[in-house]
């Protein structure tokens, strides 16, 4: 009897070993699962995302024909990031395609359903809203070059400046600008 239980002991015991390298197994290709799953899920998560999680954080933009801005970034829409500097309180809208590097950002991310629909509005929608101010406004590119003028008129994918002075659409003497090519705009 004894010989018995001990053949049926080292039978359990070869079972229970099975049963925990299954285990084992099962829960090492899970993990592989898990961080697949991470990864694939990780890459849908965009700049503009991140962005919005970070309104209210200090950040360091280094911008296209800028170089680097300092400061409070107080809006977000689908392209576009409203920064106040921390030396003069400027407000700059910059275009988050000029972007070269982003520092203190919240590893957070906020999805576009989330967005309210103010966050959701484009470059073209921030523009017609200064050119509806009727503000000189510095346009900074991103080839190093600024334009000083008065937005006149924002198309689809470009804006109109009038140099210096309040003026009308039919006046000539200003220039077209792609979106494409301008990483902020400020106050003059």
């Amino acid at each position: 009897m004894a010989q018995n239980e001990n053949r049926e002991g080292s039978l359990h015991g070869l079972f229970e070993d099975l049963e925990q390298q299954a285990e084992g197994l099962h829960l090492a290709e899970r993990d592989a699962e898990v961080t697949d799953r991470s990864r694939a899920e990780y890459a849908q998560v965009t700049l503009t995302a991140r962005m919005h999680a970070s309104v209210g954080r200090n950040l360091s933009l280094r911008v296209q024909g800028i170089g680097r801005l300092e400061g409070l970034l107080v809006r977000v829409g689908s392209d576009w990031c409203l920064l106040r500097t921390e030396t003069t309180g400027q407000e700059w809208v910059v275009r988050l395609g000029a972007f070269v590097e982003v520092r203190g950002l919240s590893p957070r991310a906020v999805s576009e359903p989330a967005r309210s629909v103010l966050a959701r509005l484009g470059l073209g929608s921030a523009l017609r809203h200064v050119a509806e101010s009727g503000s000189v406004v510095v346009l900074d590119c991103v080839d190093g070059s600024q334009r000083r003028g008065t937005l006149v008129r924002v198309g689809a994918d470009f804006v109109e400046l009038a140099g210096g002075t309040p003026h009308r659409a039919s006046d000539p003497g200003g220039c077209v600008l792609p979106f494409a090519a301008l990483a902020a705009i400020r106050a003059s």
